[in-house]
């Protein structure tokens, strides 16, 4: 007789599928909030490449005086006088180029616009020793911070616009005025 050995049971598993979730819908203000999160990673990640990109270019600071401005009138009053002679020069220099205008290249315009050395001088009216004082804290006040300049003039006529001529004279004006001249 012929036994047989019973087969082993095949089990085949037949795959199920379910039926695949659909995403749930998001709201707008959900959908507002990832895009707020991936631009926010997006704009640090560029902020810091930004930064590696520029770290090697050498930068100034901006000086306040540069951006800052108030409108100037002809009507502008002087300010009340130093009490010392060169210090009340330089001033009312100053107060000349802001009424009557500013210009380079000759000591007095067409317009009647001058320089610094052309506001000096009309203002020194004819004491040469008051004029060469003023004119020499003036360089000072230069010097301190344009260190490459060699005259007045040559530093009048380097800028395309009155606003750092003036200022240095301004600041010449407080120098001298602190130096009791």
């Amino acid at each position: 007789m012929s036994t047989t050995a019973p087969s082993p049971a095949i089990t085949h598993s037949v795959p199920t599928t379910q039926a695949a979730v659909p995403p749930a819908e998001l709201s707008l203000e959900e959908r507002m909030a990832f895009i707020d999160a991936a631009m926010t990673v997006r704009l640090e990640e560029a902020a810091v490449a930004y930064e590696v990109n520029t770290a090697h270019i050498p930068t100034e600071p901006v000086d306040l005086a540069d951006v800052l401005t108030v409108p100037l009138t002809p009507t502008l009053q002087p300010p009340t006088p130093y009490p010392t002679p060169v210090a009340a020069l330089l001033q009312r220099a100053h107060h000349r180029l802001l009424t009557g205008g500013w210009c380079s290249g000759a000591l007095v315009d067409a317009e009647g616009a001058r320089c610094l050395y052309g506001a000096i001088h009309a203002e020194a009216r004819g004491d040469q020793n008051l004029e060469s004082r003023g004119l020499q804290v003036l360089m000072d006040a230069i010097r301190r911070k344009f260190t490459d300049v060699d005259s007045v003039p040559s530093f009048n006529d380097g800028f395309a616009s009155g606003r750092i001529p003036m200022r240095m004279l301004d600041q010449a004006a407080d120098l001298a005025h602190a130096r009791g001249l």
